[in-house]
């Protein structure tokens, strides 16, 4: 159906107080100057917190991710069960940055929130949202017609006007706030691996930062 992908929401008149400058890439996250300043998604609750363990796993293998993360939590005020809440929490000036996704960002922006959308250089995250029919309903006809029009070009014009990408290419109108080439910016994603070493990465995540993970 379509795609929603990794943005930082950052708010500009927090850090300007601080006098903290904007990011422009992963890496720029551990810099020691935005401790206590980032919020993120816990991954073990969070499917956008998932994926942004899962690129930067793909982008730096498996001793560069964690070694990245490592250096990220020490930045990290809180890991939220939510992936729409650090940016949230950016938008509020609760804290300076959220990473979070491009369709939250777009939407806060959009209402007057302070904050400015961040795609980092080095690649981002992502997933998709899908429809299926599944194995033994007992309403088959009616699945079909509402997997037809899920896949028609008149829903990918509905599913356009909050994502920047949707499955049937060109139908999307561009986003105020999303770059043009924002699809070539996704790292190239295996989900099967993903889903294959989700339950490893989740148990060796938990138990390198869930410390900080707020309670629920």
């Amino acid at each position: 159906m379509d795609v929603w992908g990794a943005t930082v929401c950052f708010n500009t008149v927090e850090a300007k107080k601080r006098n903290l400058p904007k990011p422009e890439s992963w890496q720029d996250l551990t810099k020691p100057i935005y401790k206590g300043q980032i919020v993120m998604p816990n991954p073990a609750s969070s499917g956008t917190g998932y994926f942004d363990v899962a690129a930067w796993l793909t982008m730096w293998g498996d001793k560069g991710g964690w070694a990245y993360m490592d250096k990220l939590h020490e930045n990290i005020a809180m890991y939220t069960h939510s992936g729409s809440k650090p940016c949230n929490q950016a938008a509020t000036g609760e804290f300076v940055m959220g990473i979070s996704f491009e369709y939250r960002a777009n939407t806060n922006k959009a209402k007057g929130a302070p904050i400015d959308l961040v795609f980092p250089k080095e690649g981002l995250g992502w997933d998709l949202e899908a429809f299926a029919i599944h194995k033994g309903t007992k309403k088959l006809a009616a699945a079909k017609k509402l997997a037809d029009w899920a896949s028609s070009k008149n829903a990918m014009i509905l599913y356009g006007k909050n994502f920047a990408i949707t499955a049937q290419p060109g139908v999307a109108s561009p986003l105020p706030n999303v770059p043009k080439d924002y699809e070539q910016r996704l790292v190239k994603m295996d989900f099967g691996w993903s889903a294959k070493n989700r339950e490893r990465i989740l148990a060796e995540w938990t138990k390198r930062y869930n410390a900080k993970t707020e309670k629920k």
